[in-house]
């Protein structure tokens, strides 16, 4: 696995003022990284900076979506992406600071032992977010909360969007399966892999807000959260996951 190929994916829609900082970035925390941005149709002109980098960087790589169809679809397109060229580790990353990629050599190393590798806001008790609102934090704390409770699933982060995930892990869990998409997806897919037996682990990240651009947030988003968890529940009752 450490000389493996890795993948990151980060799906863009109006983050052209974000990319050329965050590209460079996680480009150089291993030189077997490659990157792929998934850009949403962003009237900003987003895919135009992302493609012109790519012009420049054969490790960097664009796929453009017609419309703007949510996170958990672009991700799926990435991972599809991805596993079709045969790459043997992939992450998730936000285009903005919140993720900041000098975790990923420790991600990596980490992916050597385990499955599926979270980068973790709520670690040990602790709570790392930087410059964050309150009602967002409480948001996504108390989020991650219910979603444990409901499901018993052993992870504190589950709606944190930067993982790392064997290409056997995505092979596995039923992709074409997942409905999901905001912070619903990162749940459901938490949840099909530790229901299928793979090794996870939370690595403590410190989670900045971003200070480019606009949170993709909405309450619509909040809404799914909830109510999805319950399906994930009931479903996997039933043996229909």
């Amino acid at each position: 696995m450490s000389r493996g190929r890795f993948l990151v994916i980060i799906p863009t829609y109006n983050e052209r003022d974000n990319l050329p900082k965050k590209i460079p970035q996680v480009l150089e925390q291993d030189v077997r990284l490659d990157l792929l941005v998934v850009d949403d149709a962003s009237p900003d002109g987003t895919a135009d900076i992302a493609q012109e980098l790519a012009s420049l960087n054969p490790r960097i790589h664009v796929l453009q979506r017609d419309s703007k169809d949510g996170l958990g679809t672009a991700y799926l397109a990435g991972f599809a992406w991805g596993l079709e060229r045969e790459y043997d580790v992939l992450f998730e990353m936000d285009a903005d600071i919140s993720h900041p990629p000098n975790h990923l050599p420790e991600m990596i190393e980490a992916i050597n032992e385990y499955a599926v590798v979270i980068g973790s806001r709520y670690v040990d008790g602790r709570v790392t977010v930087s410059n964050w609102p309150m009602g967002r934090l409480l948001i996504s704390y108390f989020g991650s909360w219910y979603a444990r409770t409901i499901t018993r699933m052993p992870i504190r982060d589950a709606t944190g969007g930067f993982n790392g995930w064997r290409r056997e892990v995505l092979e596995t869990v039923g992709l074409d399966r997942v409905q999901s998409n905001g912070y619903a997806f990162q749940i459901e897919l938490k949840f099909r892999a530790y229901r299928r037996g793979f090794s996870m682990i939370e690595i403590p990240i410190l989670f900045m807000e971003r200070d480019t651009g606009e949170s993709k947030m909405s309450k619509k988003i909040v809404r799914e959260a909830i109510w999805r968890v319950w399906w994930l529940k009931i479903q996997d009752i039933f043996g229909r996951l």
